[in-house]
């Protein structure tokens, strides 16, 4: 006799996906942080929770696309600014050094 087991989906309450909120969210910005494309972050578990949320509750949680949107440009706004501050950091003390002496 064999048994075959099949997996199905665990059955999530919508008050344990929101409680893990902040959990996908975290998940996501870390996808995002390591340059993860669109097509590669929709595969995950954390998206598909997320879009579990906004399809269960529109009002109260976004789009998982525009989440990914928003942090992608945040993220690209920080990393610019950051390697704006280190070419400023690295330009100074050139101005120092061919700075002329006083007279």
């Amino acid at each position: 006799m064999t048994q075959t087991t099949s997996r199905e989906p665990a059955a999530f309450c919508i008050g344990e996906l929101e409680a893990q909120y902040p959990l996908y969210c975290k998940a996501l910005r870390m996808l995002v942080r390591d340059g993860s494309s669109l097509i590669k972050v929709k595969r995950t578990v954390c998206w598909q929770r997320l879009e579990l949320l906004h399809h269960s509750l529109p009002r109260q949680y976004r789009d998982p696309e525009l989440l990914y949107l928003h942090l992608r440009r945040e993220w690209l706004d920080q990393t610019a600014l950051s390697d704006k501050a280190g070419s400023a950091e690295l330009a100074s003390p050139l101005r120092q050094i061919r700075r002329p002496a006083p007279c």
